[in-house]
């Protein structure tokens, strides 16, 4: 099993570029099945949750092949089934996008109950709540999720709260509905206007993505695309702090600067220097951070997919901060690992209390999911001193070529799978 060790306490400096944006990748992928015609995708990210996906979609006829690293051509001509086997689908919480994607297209679907990483319920009662509205007959059965329809009918559906994931699955099912479906309190996240964006290039008829209230007027079929995803907000926000978290100076290129207006706000009023550029972002360390006060909600608030990293770096920022989260109930597991670090930080429900102290320093730790996996990252090189990081599977579910980029910044990281493999990562880390 393949580690980190991280030699800490050296600025990050230099130019790092953002990939595609993961959370847009997997639903845009799982439409790309609702059409028979060939779908090009660029700016797929290439990491193991996308890959996944793609081999599940595999496993039930889709020929998915990469025109290069990050182009995919689909063909989705010669599906044989609408059942995704257990076995691909229970590493990754995107296998309910192929719900909403292979109901909408052909009126079934059979899918495992999600996997992904363990950060606390995320339960799917109103995805289910919006299939059957359009007329689907949804179970569970044997840990599979079973939703089957005759015909799909437009209709009102009013989410009981925010969710990304339903208002992306119910989204792709009313596409092809028959007549006009109107979905109010709906998530307004980067990505759920990028898939929206996406459907209507394919021939959609979707009207206010990234408001309140999405209008959808069913088409017959969708139709070949070619479509570039966007990049990607949470990678960005990563970099953003680690570079304020090592007091470094780095320019994340390939963005847009209004997705990262949050994760900018708070980075400015903890005192870092923050420039926006058309599509980069310069973030600037220097000097003692300070403390603040951080809700989760959902966009346009601070993201929860960015606690973790923000609660790292306010670890190390005068007085005393408070992060809540308000969107997972069990995000803070990481927690316990930032105090063999060194860290004073206690959590009460779902608030953590974080006095600051001057350092962190090295320690032995496992992440224990992708989001903390990368904050743990950020905190072992802003340590004094050498950490390693297990469980790094977590980090690549998300973040391609992690090591390689925080390398070219000037971060002292390597990978390794043995001792011997150890012993020679600590002599490139001291060199």
């Amino acid at each position: 099993m393949e580690k980190y060790a991280i030699i800490g306490g050296k600025p990050l400096m230099g130019e790092v570029e953002i990939g595609g944006a993961k959370n847009a990748a997997l639903p845009i992928l799982a439409a790309g099945v609702m059409t028979d015609d060939i779908v090009v995708i660029e700016n797929v990210p290439d990491v193991r949750d996308t890959n996944v996906l793609m081999e599940a979609m595999e496993s039930i006829g889709v020929k998915t092949e990469k025109i290069s690293r990050h182009t995919v051509r689909m063909d989705s001509s010669k599906i044989t089934e609408c059942i995704i086997d257990s076995d691909y689908m229970k590493r990754i919480r995107a296998s309910y996008y192929m719900i909403g994607a292979l109901l909408g297209k052909y009126k079934h679907a059979e899918v495992p109950l999600p996997g992904g990483c363990n950060i606390g319920v995320r339960a799917i009662d109103q995805h289910i709540k919006g299939f059957r509205a359009l007329g689907a007959r949804v179970e569970i059965k044997n840990g599979n999720i079973i939703a089957d329809a005759t015909e799909l009918r437009g209709t009102h559906i009013f989410l009981d709260k925010v969710s990304v994931g339903a208002t992306i699955n119910i989204m792709m099912a009313a596409t092809m509905a028959v007549g006009k479906t109107t979905i109010e309190n709906v998530a307004k996240e980067p990505h759920v206007v990028d898939l929206a964006n996406f459907l209507n290039s394919m021939g959609a008829n979707i009207k206010g993505a990234g408001t309140d209230v999405i209008r959808i007027k069913g088409v017959e079929k969708l139709h070949g695309t070619e479509y570039a995803i966007i990049p990607d907000q949470i990678e960005a926000g990563t970099y953003m702090v680690a570079a304020a978290a090592t007091k470094g100076d780095v320019l994340v290129k390939n963005v847009i600067p209004k997705h990262l207006e949050c994760i900018t706000a708070k980075l400015l009023e903890i005192g870092c220097s923050v420039i926006e550029y058309d599509d980069s972002v310069r973030v600037q360390g220097n000097g003692i951070l300070t403390n603040t006060q951080i809700k989760t909600l959902p966009y346009p608030g601070f993201p929860t997919d960015m606690q973790p990293q923000m609660t790292v770096a306010l670890g190390i920022a005068a007085g005393t901060s408070i992060v809540t989260e308000s969107i997972f109930d069990n995000r803070f597991k990481y927690v316990d690992e930032l105090i063999s670090m060194g860290a004073s930080m206690k959590v009460e429900g779902n608030t953590a209390i974080i006095t600051g102290v001057e350092k962190y320093t090295g320690a032995n730790i496992t992440a224990p999911d992708l989001r903390a996996g990368a904050a743990l990252v950020i905190a072992a090189l802003a340590a004094e001193g050498e950490s390693t990081i297990d469980d790094i599977k977590y980090i690549e579910r998300g973040y391609e070529d992690f090591d390689s980029k925080l390398r070219a910044l000037g971060g002292n990281i390597e990978r390794y799978a043995s001792e011997d493999e150890l012993r020679r990562a600590r002599l490139k880390l001291v060199q």
